[in-house]
């Protein structure tokens, strides 16, 4: 069988498998190839590739090094967030693949110093085991390394030159090199860049592996209908991945109940339909597992209607977050005007028609939500909890939290003198759903429903 990768320093077989396993990424592997040339020529001292996340970055590395046999050291620069535990991760790997009885393999390496780690590089390397090929240090999320040192980025850049050794630096990230390179210059890497995947590579990627027991074709099909309904919004292939695993069992459910064939692909998708609406309103969220969602999905079945929103009938928050999000909501879809009228006990008489709203074109609901000051936010929170707090870090904290999961949006930039803004990001439904956890009446303090 002829593959599309080919280079005469690798066997034909591990270029098989790369080309089985790297779907949609042979350009960059047969140009990574070519960087590379043969195991013991010199490649190019420093490769940086950057591209968004889920465009098979990592993914690739790990397989082309992993399927070639090429020796190498793998880094998370989140894992390894010190120079020291970077610095001992790769010597100690480089040390593995040193299986000569000069040195003891159950010796553990330290390293304190950049200066110190070039000398045992260079000790460990000279070894016979290693003289004829390359070695490859990956350093994964290679933007961490600006949390570090400032002679890390320039020194591993030049790690060739200090070691006069046959090594390659690659770095993966997913910001530009124009964000990373320090101020005062350095060497220049070769960069790489992985694009997003297509609709087309994401339905080629997404029907490869499908389950043994339906054709090729049934599960295309269906791959197909999810990225008409998701490609809009998501294009994660790791999320697509998950949308598709878990919805897949209740587009197969009129087949197995023998209601439809495999080719009826309009029953299939009036079937599945609800569902997918159902799950397009929590992608990312990810706030049950797959086994609790199709636990709902069952009960759905026995009951013989869908129940609704999993994420909006589960909202798991502390009980002050909720009545923070309310506020949030409640201070981002009315006019500020009002909030004496919801909220003060005592606002004495307040004339109807300055809350008739005949001339208003629009409702607050179809503008959106309204950026709203810290301040009007605890004043509404202290309003309608029930029980006496003090402003305490906690709360706080709590509001961060909200932010955080992106229930609560920051407006604007920290610096900014008059303090923060912050806009609700959620929808009418899903604060509906969490004030009844709380025994709130949402509608009776929005300026809309009056």
């Amino acid at each position: 069988m002829m593959t599309s990768l080919e280079h005469p320093g690798y066997p034909q077989d591990g270029l098989l498998r790369l080309e089985e396993k790297l779907l949609c990424r042979e350009s960059q592997v047969s140009l990574l190839l070519s960087l590379f040339g043969e195991p013991h020529q010199y490649s190019y001292p420093s490769i940086f590739i950057y591209g968004h996340t889920t465009t098979g970055k990592t993914y690739v590395m790990q397989t082309v090094l992993a399927e070639l046999e090429l020796p190498h050291a793998f880094v998370s620069c989140v894992e390894c967030f010190t120079s020291r535990m970077l610095f001992e991760h790769i010597l100690n790997k480089l040390q593995s693949y040193v299986t000569s009885s000069e040195i003891s393999q159950s010796l553990y390496i330290s390293c304190d110093s950049f200066s110190d780690f070039v000398r045992l590089f260079k000790q460990l390397i000279s070894h016979q085991d290693l003289k004829n090929q390359t070695f490859y240090i990956v350093l994964d999320k290679a933007e961490q390394l600006r949390e570090m040192e400032a002679n890390l980025l320039p020194g591993f850049l030049r790690l060739q030159e200090m070691t006069d050794a046959n090594v390659t630096v690659i770095f993966l990230t997913e910001i530009v090199w124009e964000k990373l390179h320090p101020n005062m210059g350095c060497f220049e890497p070769l960069i790489l860049y992985f694009p997003d995947y297509s609709k087309v590579e994401l339905q080629k990627i997404l029907s490869h592996d499908h389950p043994s027991e339906y054709s090729a074709e049934f599960y295309a099909a269906y791959i197909n209908i999810l990225l008409g309904v998701f490609y809009t919004v998501c294009r994660d292939l790791k999320e697509l991945k998950h949308l598709a695993a878990i919805n897949f069992a209740k587009f197969c459910e009129p087949v197995t109940k023998d209601e439809a064939t495999e080719s009826d692909t309009r029953k299939l998708w009036k079937n599945i339909e609800p569902h997918l609406k159902t799950a397009m309103q929590t992608v990312y969220l990810r706030e049950i597992s797959s086994s609790q969602w199709e636990k709902l999905q069952q009960e759905d079945r026995e009951a013989g209607q869908l129940k609704g929103l999993s994420a909006y009938a589960h909202v798991e928050l502390p009980y002050y977050s909720k009545f923070l999000l309310i506020a949030g909501y409640l201070a981002s879809y009315n006019p500020a005007r009002t909030d004496r009228r919801f909220f003060v006990k005592h606002h004495g008489k307040i004339k109807k028609t300055k809350f008739l709203k005949k001339h208003e074109k629009t409702n607050n609901h179809l503008l959106g939500p309204k950026p709203f000051p810290l301040d009007r936010l605890l004043a509404i929170f202290y309003s309608i909890v029930d029980s006496r707090i003090a402003p305490t870090a906690n709360i706080f904290s709590q509001i961060s939290s909200l932010v955080a999961l992106q229930l609560l949006t920051l407006v604007g930039h920290d610096d900014q003198l008059d303090g923060p803004k912050y806009k609700c990001a959620v929808s009418l439904d899903f604060i509906r759903a969490v004030a009844r956890t709380v025994s709130f009446d949402l509608i009776r303090y929005l300026y809309d429903f009056l």
